[in-house]
């Protein structure tokens, strides 16, 4: 009896991880009051703004070409204003020299349209 609680117990652990996996497989998700989004990011762009979803990313164009970081951080700089917080409150989790990026914002004062 124990043994098939234990089984069923492991299930409904494994459909719970499932079920966030899928929640998390979207382009932006929350944790807590941080807002988690990857990127798909075009440098180079005649202007810098916010695209449309693409898939598990949001498609962002930078007008700054990709040399040492610097549209990484010209992106970080446009988020912050676009988010209403410091440069400070944005974090780069991965992707600072490439164009696919996962970025965490702690406590965003505004959301731009495309997050609603």
């Amino acid at each position: 009896m124990a043994k098939k609680r234990k089984l069923q117990e492991d299930k409904e652990v494994k459909e719970q991880r499932l079920q966030e996996f899928k929640d998390k497989n979207t382009w932006f998700w929350w944790e807590g009051d941080v807002l988690v989004f990857n990127i798909l990011g075009n440098p180079s762009a005649k202007q810098t703004k916010i695209g449309k979803p693409f898939g598990n990313q949001l498609k962002i164009s930078v007008a700054c070409a990709p040399v040492n970081g610097k549209a990484t951080d010209h992106l970080v700089k446009f988020l912050a204003t676009e988010f209403g917080v410091k440069v400070k409150d944005i974090e780069v989790v991965f992707g600072r020299m490439n164009v696919n990026k996962q970025l965490r914002v702690t406590a965003p004062q505004k959301l731009p349209s495309v997050f609603k």
